[in-house]
């Protein structure tokens, strides 16, 4: 079975924190926001966590540590921390928008099952250069790129064989 996440550190440091919340304040001095406790809680909430999260799901986990941020604060956070490169929206199976880590990641793709939901993370070196050999052809610099393939996982196809012959 192939791992669900990849990623090149499996923790994130207290130096890397420090570097995501210095490109994050600047972000917020740049579009005219207050640096806040609130946002410094939403920012470490999601850089603590390694998965894909709903808005409800990072709403979740902040409240354990403030209770008094609301979802509209995380929601707008989330939002910030996209527009600044730190995280990435993923829209899977289910419609529901996530988002992920971007910060000191290397690009990476999703096969995502049709039936389960269930997500894989992989590196495609191929892709990387297919992205790239795209953006030369019609004079782009490519910054990044999404990439999802859907399908039917292992254990989905074991519980119904002859649905997926």
């Amino acid at each position: 079975m192939l791992p669900k996440r990849v990623d090149d550190h499996s923790t994130i440091s207290r130096e890397m924190v420090r570097e995501a919340e210095g490109i994050f304040f600047t972000h917020l001095k740049r579009v005219g926001l207050k640096h806040t406790e609130q946002r410094d809680t939403i920012l470490r909430a999601f850089l603590e966590t390694r998965d894909h999260l709903s808005t409800d799901e990072l709403h979740r986990l902040v409240k354990k540590k403030d209770a008094k941020i609301g979802f509209t604060t995380v929601y707008r956070t989330l939002k910030l921390l996209a527009e600044c490169g730190l995280a990435s929206e993923v829209a899977f199976q289910d419609g529901v928008a996530r988002y992920e880590h971007q910060y000191n990641r290397r690009n990476h793709h999703h096969m995502v099952c049709t039936e389960c939901g269930v997500s894989v993370e992989f590196f495609s070196p191929e892709i990387e250069r297919l992205e790239q050999e795209i953006g030369k052809k019609y004079h782009y610099h490519t910054t990044r790129h999404t990439f999802q393939i859907y399908g039917v996982c292992e254990d989905c196809r074991k519980k119904a064989p002859r649905r997926f012959l």
